[in-house]
């Protein structure tokens, strides 16, 4: 019996990552069993079983980690390969590594799909610092949101004035396109984490850093001339060839704890009322400290929109912040005019999207294509999925139901910016203030062709508003929300 079972895990070993239309693995394996020439025929029935008893065992505990898949299709939607709105690891281009910190960008949205066009000239970048570490004077064509995710720092803003910010989790702070800037680690044990969303001045879809620098990070200062260089400073240009050459170490480097110090004293002429006067750099202004827009014990919802908050009036773009707690939902809704780029900050969970513009074949194994977005009839609507842990973005259209959920066994936390935020609606599809039962009885009845009286009952069932017991509380699979 023991050399069966090395034989069956032999066997299961090589046949993960098969695909076919049921689940893959078991298939093969009973297949590989039924194969043997050295088996009887008992040997082979108990090897199927033993597949089956594997099988079993190992969606039993997917289910409690929330992730068991029904069929391959389903798990590459899980896992954003046939899913244009979920961007994962490999979407990341390292922009700047080093040992005392990274910097990652992901591709342009219109590199992954057509239908993504209305957020083509936006970037989403992860900014991650170590301890005591500095980030070197850069400026980039692009308006800048930056949202703490972890740590607190100090970040210094050049415009009229020098201008620094102390800056902790859960802050917003908005960097002018153009305007230099650095900021410092100033916490001695914790990383400095930084989701940012910028918005293109110059290319549209793209933006560049700009560093003055030496080597590494490259100065721009050094696609001029030498002779040009030496006039504008008066400097012989010996000495500033050398001059810049001196730079080496990087973009983020380590920063003693005197300089981190030095750089963490905000300046006097700092004002401390609002508004500020022209040519001044607004405050940041933490998120979590604002009244929730939603608050249970399922979750917690913090926004920030342009109508409210005079930092993000010009950029057109809300902030907001969802923390869930294990096992919890968002009701389903959509948004009337925004589009929403998700960032996953810690966590594990899933959300899920009614999209009428792909075919459960369209897309897979390359970039999405105009002629790829296709209904599947009119009123035909795709599941779209999404398993969500940290670091992954998703995409939610305006117009498109959708909701997010948190795992069974973990929180979920999620920055969101929200583009196009003038004038946005956010509809409840579900929960007691959903649009449903804001309609007359008579609508009702003849909408869903049942007895308002009916169509009431289940509308009204939901007692909570917003965050919900996600479907493993309510004694459902936690896959089939």
């Amino acid at each position: 019996m023991a050399s069966k079972i090395y034989l069956l895990l032999l066997l299961l070993s090589v046949t993960v990552g098969c695909l076919a239309s049921k689940d893959p693995e078991l298939e093969q394996c009973k297949h590989q069993c039924r194969v043997q020439q050295k088996f009887d025929e008992k040997q082979k029935r108990d090897c199927e079983k033993m597949c089956d008893e594997y099988h079993k065992m190992k969606k039993e505990r997917e289910r409690e980690e929330g992730r068991y898949y029904e069929s391959e299709e389903e798990r590459e939607e899980e896992y954003g390969e046939s899913n244009p709105y979920v961007f994962d690891d490999e979407h990341f281009e390292e922009r700047v590594e080093t040992g005392e910190g990274r910097i990652r960008v992901l591709q342009r949205f219109t590199q992954r799909s057509e239908l993504l066009r209305v957020i083509e000239n936006y970037r989403v970048s992860l900014v991650e610092a170590n301890p005591s570490t500095f980030v070197s004077p850069s400026h980039f064509d692009a308006e800048i949101i930056l949202f703490v995710a972890e740590g607190r720092g100090t970040i210094t803003v050049i415009k009229e004035k020098r201008q620094s910010f102390d800056v902790k989790c859960g802050d917003v702070f908005i960097v002018p396109s153009g305007a230099p800037f650095y900021f410092i680690n100033k916490d001695e044990h914790q990383k400095l984490k930084i989701v940012k969303l910028l918005q293109s001045t110059s290319v549209p879809g793209s933006f560049e850093i700009f560093q003055p620098g030496g080597e590494n990070p490259e100065s721009f200062y050094t696609a001029f001339s030498w002779d040009l260089l030496e006039a504008a400073f008066k400097i012989p240009k010996d000495k500033l060839k050398r001059f810049f050459e001196q730079q080496k170490e990087g973009t983020i480097i380590k920063a003693s704890r005197e300089q981190i110090r030095s750089l963490s004293r905000p300046e006097e002429f700092i004002p401390r009322i609002w508004p500020f006067s022209e040519g001044e750099t607004e405050r940041p202004f933490n998120l979590l400290k604002q009244d929730p827009w939603q608050s249970n014990k399922f979750g917690r919802l913090f926004e920030a929109d342009p109508g409210e908050f005079r930092q993000l009036r010009d950029l057109n773009v809300a902030v907001a912040f969802a923390n869930m707690t294990k096992g919890s939902m968002m009701t389903p809704h959509y948004y009337s005019k925004a589009t929403k780029i998700a960032v996953v900050v810690d966590g594990e969970g899933g959300f899920q999207m009614a999209c009428p513009h792909l075919s459960s074949s369209s897309g897979r194994g390359g970039r999405w294509s105009e002629r790829e977005h296709k209904r599947m009839g009119e009123g035909t609507y795709q599941k779209i999925r999404g398993r969500l842990r940290r670091g992954v973005v998703f995409i939610i259209p305006a117009g498109h139901p959708f909701s997010v959920f948190a795992s069974p066994n973990h929180n979920l936390q999620i920055v969101c910016f929200e583009v196009n935020a003038y004038g946005n609606t956010k509809y409840l599809l579900a929960g007691k203030d959903n649009i449903v039962n804001k309609m007359e009885s008579v609508a009702r009845e003849l909408g869903f062709n049942t007895p308002g009286r009916e169509v009431e009952r289940i509308f009204r069932q939901q007692e909570e508003e917003f965050f919900l017991p996600g479907p493993n509380q309510q004694e459902h699979e936690w896959t089939d929300a």
